[in-house]
Formats: C-alpha cells, sequence, structure tokens
C-alpha cells in the first residue's frame, strides 16, 4: 500500500520542516502550496516534499485537488496532515498496519491540542478526531463545507488510537485573526443559503455555544485557560458570522 502524505500550506515556514519530518515515513511527502511568499515552497523542496501550487479556493477543493494529484501519483492513501501537525512515530507505525487489507476507506485521527503554549482536554479540544487517512478514489470533500470541512466516504470508517501532536496556535493574536477569517467563511456559507441574522441570533447562539463548550464538553475542566477559550469561541462561533451577515460579507 503505497502512502503519500499531503500538507497545506500558506507561508508556514515556521512550521514546514519539522512537519515534514514527521511524516518522513510515507512514501512520499506532497505539499500543496497557495502561493506562499515566505519561503515555505522552497524549504518543502529541500525537506523532499513534492511540492504544487494552487490557488486557495476553501479547504475542500484544495483537499480535493490532492486526493486527485495522488491519484496521478499512484497512491492508494493520502495521510492529511496540518503544518502545524506532527505525526509521532507510534501513529506513523499504526498507520501502516491498519491499511494492509482493511475494509475501512477512511480512519480518524485523534489529536492531542495545544493553544497558546498549554494543551488543552476539554470543551471539544480532546480526542478532538479528525477524518484524515483516506483512500484514493473511495474518498471525497463535501464542495459545500469549503471550512470545517466534512469528507464524504464510499465504505466504512475506522478511529487510530494514537496521536496527531496539534500546535494550534502559539500566541492570542493569530488565535484571534484565523477565528476572525473562519468566521468570515461561515458568514459566507450562511449568505449562500440565504440564511439572514435576526435579533435573537446575536444572543442565543453564543449562549448555546457558550454553554456546549463550557459545560456539555466540560470546558471548565481546564480552568481559566477553558473559561477564556468558551468565552472567545462562543463570540466568534455564536455572534461574529452573523455579524459579518449583518454588515455585509464583503464588509466582514
Amino acid at each position: 500500500m503505497r502512502v503519500i502524505a499531503a500538507i497545506l500550506t500558506k507561508n508556514e515556514a515556521r512550521h514546514i520542516r519539522d512537519c515534514i519530518a514527521s511524516v518522513a515515513w510515507a512514501d512520499a511527502v506532497l505539499v500543496s502550496d497557495s502561493f506562499s511568499d515566505d519561503g515555505t515552497p522552497e524549504l518543502a523542496r529541500a525537506a523532499g516534499a513534492v511540492v504544487e501550487q494552487k490557488p486557495f479556493e476553501g479547504w475542500a477543493a484544495q483537499r480535493n485537488a490532492v486526493l486527485a494529484t495522488a491519484a496521478d501519483m499512484a497512491a492508494d492513501w493520502v495521510f492529511f496532515v496540518d503544518a502545524d501537525e506532527r505525526a509521532t512515530p507510534e501513529l506513523a507505525q499504526e498507520v501502516r498496519q491498519r491499511i494492509q487489507d482493511c475494509a475501512e476507506v477512511g480512519w480518524a485521527v485523534p489529536r492531542y491540542n495545544y493553544i497558546v503554549g498549554k494543551q488543552v482536554r476539554h470543551g471539544g479540544f480532546y480526542p478532538d478526531y479528525q477524518m484524515r487517512l483516506l483512500r484514493v478514489g473511495r474518498a471525497r470533500y463535501d464542495p459545500t463545507r469549503p471550512v470545517h470541512e466534512v469528507v464524504l466516504l464510499d465504505g466504512p470508517s475506522g478511529k487510530l488510537t494514537h496521536h496527531l501532536i496539534h500546535y494550534n496556535y502559539s500566541s492570542w493574536a493569530q488565535f484571534h485573526e484565523k477565528q476572525r477569517r473562519y468566521a468570515a467563511m461561515e458568514a459566507r456559507i450562511l449568505a449562500e443559503r440565504g440564511i439572514r441574522p435576526r435579533p435573537h441570533n446575536f444572543v442565543l447562539q453564543p449562549l448555546r455555544e457558550f454553554r456546549r463548550r463550557y459545560l456539555t464538553l466540560q470546558g471548565y475542566r481546564d480552568g481559566l485557560h477553558g473559561l477564556r477559550l468558551s468565552l472567545l469561541l462562543a463570540f466568534y462561533y455564536g455572534f461574529y458570522p452573523y455579524w459579518v451577515l449583518a454588515r455585509g460579507v464583503e464588509g466582514g
């Protein structure tokens, strides 16, 4: 079984070498770069990766393009890893074992998430399964979900036991910048579906998200860090997309 590790990048010079090193066990490493200007493609090539460049059209579109390239490279499986993630040796060994003559066409991987230097174990951040190991020709991404993408499988799925290490955000400034970007994408999805904000959305949606993160998913068990994350995500998931929508998506 031929496995290609795939990494989507845009200005990931800080992470790309360590990420590639963590998936060196794969038969090839493919970096799909959205025209970085910080030297990411050069660093990736120097680390032994194959680099292709494609304008960013949404996460689902980028990943589907990688699956098509993997088919051209005669890959049986694609293992997706983000630039700020690291695959452990234990995970590498498990991947190799599970794909031999398995019925599953997709495998979800648990992640340890580190946010601003602290591991977060609650509030929806653990086990945080991500569908990342996909059988070429039997999996694709839903094009209607350009952010927080959804995998569509032509067959059964399974769960791996070993982890990816995810260094989500190195600073709160980075956290805010990414959440604003994700929320703007969500606003576009809402607009395309003809959804318009109503006054109660600005109150009830953030409250529901805070309750889900802090109480249902036990974010309180991560102390003040968990409280801060629950409040911020209630704002960015519950309030901000509707605020962007009310202003007009382009104005967001």
